[in-house]
């Protein structure tokens, strides 16, 4: 089943080119660990997934490239032509002449409305070209102006017009020390207008990307450019193949609903966050061994402690005991000592992958009481290796992960609108204070409703 990503300004056209590529390098490199066949097989599936009918032998993104400046978007299209190896299509961009400003109603309220004919037919086109349609990805910023409104104003249509297709939004958390005066503003209405649209928020926080680049990727000037690469890695790791069942040869044929399926149990949580172990510079894999016993003993701490890499990890924190209240889960305004999960996957790649243990991820302690690990847990595994790693494997979890960045910026947002500040530049195209306090309320049951797992 194929998926159709939607790139949304200048965030999500510069992601996209980057998940395409990492997914497409990954594809056609050729893995000693399975045979000819396999590696056929495994380059099919992502074929179906995410690419179309070749053009003279190159294959095409299955992709709608969406901006409301050209400039990002030319310069996507030709760095993927630049390559050679695989292109978006002639016909699936739209752009315009003028931006958002950072204003997330302008995009919301302005370019959707007058827009939306064009980009859906765009969009229609894309499903068209599919067999099957698995659901659409959306990548975007949470805290612009054309990536968070109209990818908000998109995601809504998206729900309108494919209702039995699956809708995951990619969202780039900003910089805590921030980008833009009022991206607080633009990313409680971005959450908000995506909880009621979306089935499923991955988010990235750009602060633990820059720190995964400084402190593993061991990179001195780090550009956005680097920062992408780092989320292409981590989602390709998550959407290559994986076989379908323990002990089968068969690659997964809907990835989307398999992700759903197994990690959003309950609608009123749908924020989702990935971990990688092992992460290093491509030069020093070669001289890199690793053990499964070792990695998910890293992972599994991750997981628990809420570290975004496996460079300093805290230690100390341990699962509560089983019949003890859950001291030290997350609380706002505290430090989270442990972190609840709802749901987990693990997906391992590379040798003897069949043979990892993964029983410190099914401990009752680690999941909510209203699921069963059983339920709460789901293992995906391939032997084939991803992107030269020998063995990787990572962790996509819902989670409390999100706690304590969501109130922050709720918090922020509610100091800004408590003294009314730019809060015209959002009135005058459309968006009332009525929606605000709507966007409030819906956040601040979401961080209760992580705080009481």
């Amino acid at each position: 089943m194929s998926i159709v990503t939607v790139q949304l300004g200048q965030c999500g056209n510069q992601i996209g080119f980057e998940v395409f590529d990492a997914l497409f390098s990954d594809s056609h490199c050729s893995q000693g660990f399975c045979s000819k066949k396999e590696n056929e097989a495994y380059q099919a599936s992502c074929k179906e997934r995410f690419f179309s009918e070749e053009e003279n032998g190159v294959p095409i993104a299955r992709a709608v490239l969406v901006d409301m400046e050209p400039k990002v978007i030319n310069q996507t299209l030709s760095k993927a032509a630049q390559s050679g190896r695989w292109k978006y299509g002639q016909h699936s961009c739209f752009c315009q002449k003028q931006g958002s400003g950072n204003n997330w109603a302008y995009g919301y309220s302005v370019h959707g409305p007058r827009h939306q004919e064009s980009i859906m037919n765009l969009i229609q086109k894309e499903v068209e070209k599919c067999d099957s349609l698995s659901g659409f990805f959306i990548i975007m910023s949470m805290a612009g102006g054309t990536g968070s409104g109209l990818g908000a104003f998109i995601t809504q249509n998206l729900q309108d017009e494919f209702s039995n297709s699956l809708r995951m939004n990619q969202i780039i958390w900003p910089y805590g020390t921030g980008e833009v005066i009022v991206q607080n503003y633009n990313s409680i209405l971005t959450l908000s207008h995506l909880y009621r649209s979306s089935d499923a928020l991955l988010v990235h926080e750009n602060d633990a990307v820059h720190k995964i680049c400084a402190k593993l990727m061991n990179i001195k000037q780090i550009s956005f450019s680097d920062i992408n690469q780092v989320l292409a890695h981590q989602l390709g790791s998550v959407f290559q193949p994986t076989y379908s069942a323990e002990g089968s040869s068969h690659y997964r044929r809907n990835p989307l609903g398999d992700l759903m399926e197994n990690l959003v149990p309950h609608p009123e949580f749908k924020m989702l966050g990935i971990r990688n172990i092992p992460q290093m510079p491509e030069n020093s894999l070669a001289y890199s061994a690793f053990t499964w016993a070792g990695l998910l003993k890293h992972l599994r701490q991750m997981l628990i402690s809420n570290a975004k890499m496996e460079e300093g990890i805290n230690w100390q924190v341990r699962p509560p005991l089983s019949g003890l209240p859950p001291l030290g889960r997350a609380s706002v305004g505290a430090e989270p000592h442990f972190n609840t999960s709802i749901a987990n996957l693990v997906i391992l790649r590379g040798k003897e992958a069949h043979s990892a243990d993964l029983e410190g991820f099914k401990e009752p302690a680690l999941y909510t009481s209203w699921l069963k690990p059983v339920d709460a847990f789901s293992v995906w595994r391939t032997q084939r290796a991803f992107r030269r790693y020998e063995k990787s494997a990572a962790l996509v979890s819902n989670s409390q992960f999100l706690v304590k960045p969501l109130d922050t910026i709720v918090g922020r947002a509610w100091n800004m609108f408590a003294s009314k500040a730019y809060i015209h530049q959002y009135t005058k195209f459309g968006v009332e204070e009525e929606d605000f306090l709507d966007s409030f309320t819906l956040l601040e049951q979401i961080v209760a409703s992580y705080c009481n797992l």
